[in-house]
């Protein structure tokens, strides 16, 4: 996508970050009952921007696209990817590819080698499609009861993230 630009999230963009995770996540039809047990999930706090791991893409007049982040796990060389929302308009423009590669490079440079990836049901296919391999199930963060794709990516060389 022409004018994207990749950065490191700022943590006065938490409250926007946050209702865009929502708008992108509600864009599949999911219910209020639904959206309501995701609300932490779909929450990105300063304190998590202020980590150094949340990235957005922004337009080229300044408007938020997407938003990615990716945390440790306890497993060396393992980082979660955490988030991966894109507004729902531009979903299939690039965006998210683009975050997909910012935030695997950005994994990498903190020492990861994989990125374990909890994934949505509707945004499955687009990780396969990113490298990722299903390796199983997980249960939900979010929903009780709710069993959702785990898959895993194997981080190529890649350039560096950004700072």
């Amino acid at each position: 996508m022409a004018g994207l630009t990749i950065r490191l999230a700022r943590a006065e963009e938490a409250d926007d970050l946050s209702a865009l995770c929502k708008r992108s996540k509600a864009h599949w039809g999911y219910d209020a009952d639904f959206m309501r047990l995701s609300e932490t999930a779909l929450t990105i706090a300063p304190d998590f921007i202020a980590s150094g791991r949340v990235l957005v893409a922004e337009g080229a007049d300044g408007k938020l696209l997407g938003v990615a982040s990716v945390a440790p796990m306890e497993e060396s060389g393992m980082f979660d990817l955490v988030h991966l929302f894109v507004e729902p308009g531009l979903i299939g423009s690039g965006v998210g590819r683009a975050l997909f590669a910012a935030a695997a490079a950005l994994a990498k440079r903190h020492g990861a080698a994989r990125l374990s990836i909890l994934a949505d049901p509707f945004a499955a296919a687009f990780y396969r499609r990113m490298g990722a391999r299903d390796i199983g199930e997980a249960p939900s963060d979010a929903i009780p009861g709710r069993m959702l794709p785990l898959l895993e990516y194997v981080i190529p060389d890649a350039p560096p993230a950004p700072r």
